[in-house]
């Protein structure tokens, strides 16, 4: 690197070099994740009834005996009584990110049982929406229709979505429109001009109330399922959701956006949530939204949308940057000090940022060639398998009492992590970026496109199923951007 004025310049060929290629992406998905998702125990009983809550070696947990890792329940993420619906549909996305990868059937027949269950079972065919979290042996779905979240809402089509993604299947189509029209149309406030957290204020004290009003009700619409699914709609639902998608960023930014700290709050319900220390109020949720706002003005041709996201998001991504372990900081701490513990999906998000900034920019490799062997090094298992929810920022070792799957970690930023670290590492060093997928019929080629990224399509293969003679698709896409 060599200094010119206040501009740096670095030496691409270097960083190329020590820029992980697009296989070691794969082999981290197939021998550091897959293993802790394909046991028996992970993949339910029947196959797709996945288990919420499992012990850090993968083992079955005993909430009357329980690991260390289960003996102080932290609230929020450990509810001994209930089977997550969201925790389904995030393991269900990552088996559809597992095929995509590698093509092998299993992985698609793991996410289709996922989504056959949540099917079944998680929507509310009375009532509309879906349900939350079933509780007991009788798998009694709950809560009632004010109490569920929209949040929860969204990522019970975070499986469905990508499922969809990646077969176009018409039924599937039509349970993601109507699930969202039901989500439209209940919990956006036009008054609030937001989406609604719940409908009603919980029964139980100290819980969900209709007036939160909260960052991550209106940014997991948009990662839950739209950024992902709208490319592949057909008309008029692609023009209603693009539209969809534009009034979503500019919720973010006139209700959750600070020009002073060029952030988010992760809520805005009173004064005191907008502070630093407040919770979603951090490094993760605040650079994904200006990816995804990025993203939308790719998508939309809104070029100022596009560049002032990310440039805003860079900024972040220069913040967050930690240089003596060459990792990122979750947050701000209330004192305006940065937290250098480590939570798994932040370093995603920020991995992933700096990836999607990479691809105008080839100088932000420079924090990834880092942050990547910080990753492999310190967050992955490397006996169990899988990825460490926290790690200490003065040790770089698990913090105790963190389990590493529970009601929210399950296996969907890890695995999207590895998609996202291929794409952008084949785009970099000038390889074509391989993708499965199974349609029954083969959408034109201005529909189909690499995840959340668009890309020229450089060939499709058809081929067959062995087994069941199943069309299935390998395509290769080149301009990621």
């Amino acid at each position: 690197m060599t200094r010119t004025g206040s501009l740096q310049f670095f030496d691409i060929e270097t960083l190329l070099r020590d820029l992980p290629r697009g296989d070691r992406w794969v082999r981290h998905l197939q021998e550091d994740l897959l293993p802790f998702w394909t046991t028996p125990v992970a993949l339910g009983t029947p196959l797709g009834d996945f288990p919420t809550y499992r012990n850090n070696d993968g083992s079955v947990t005993d909430f009357n005996n329980p690991r260390p890792e289960f003996q102080h329940l932290v609230d929020g993420i450990v509810f001994p009584d209930r089977d997550y619906v969201r925790s389904k549909s995030r393991q269900c996305f990552a088996y559809g990110v597992a095929y995509h990868l590698t093509g092998e059937e299993k992985y698609l027949t793991y996410a289709k049982a996922g989504v056959e269950f949540l099917r079944t079972f998680a929507f509310d065919r009375t009532a509309g929406g879906g349900f939350t979290y079933f509780t007991g042996t009788e798998k009694t779905p709950g809560p009632d229709v004010p109490y569920r979240t929209s949040q929860d809402l969204a990522y019970l089509l975070a499986g469905v979505g990508f499922l969809y993604y990646l077969t176009r299947d018409a039924d599937l189509e039509r349970e993601l429109v109507d699930t969202q029209e039901y989500i439209w149309t209940n919990y956006y406030d036009s008054g609030a001009d937001m989406f609604l957290w719940v409908l009603e204020d919980s029964p139980a004290p100290d819980r969900d109330r209709k007036a939160q009003q909260q960052l991550v009700a209106q940014l997991d619409q948009i990662y839950g399922y739209m950024m992902l699914v709208t490319p592949c709609l057909p008309e008029p639902q692609f023009s209603i959701w693009k539209e969809r998608l534009i009034k979503l960023v500019h919720i973010l930014m006139d209700r959750f956006y600070s020009p002073r700290t060029e952030m988010f709050w992760g809520a805005v319900t009173d004064s005191v949530s907008k502070s630093w220390g407040s919770p979603h109020t951090d490094f993760g949720h605040s650079v994904k939204a200006f990816w995804l706002i990025s993203l939308i003005g790719s998508l939309t041709d809104n070029y100022e949308m596009f560049v002032s996201a990310q440039r805003r998001a860079a900024q972040i991504v220069d913040l967050a940057y930690l240089p003596a372990s060459g990792s990122w900081s979750r947050r701000l701490k209330p004192d305006g000090t940065l937290d250098e513990d480590k939570e798994w999906w932040s370093h995603c998000e920020l991995d992933q940022v700096a990836g999607a900034l990479s691809l105008n920019d080839p100088a932000y490799m420079r924090y990834l060639v880092r942050t990547y062997d910080y990753w492999f090094q310190y967050f992955v298992d490397h006996k169990d398998h899988d990825i460490w929810p926290m790690l200490s920022g003065a040790t770089n070792q698990p913090v105790e009492g963190y389990p590493k799957q529970h009601s929210w970690k399950n296996a969907l930023h890890s695995f999207e992590h590895a998609l996202l670290g291929y794409l952008f590492a084949q785009q970099l060093h000038g390889q074509s970026a391989e993708l499965y997928f199974a349609w029954q019929k083969t959408p034109p080629k201005r529909k189909i496109v690499p995840y959340f990224y668009q890309g020229t399509v450089q060939r499709i293969v058809e081929f067959e199923t062995p087994e069941t003679g199943e069309r299935r698709q390998r395509v290769s896409f080149t301009n990621v951007h």
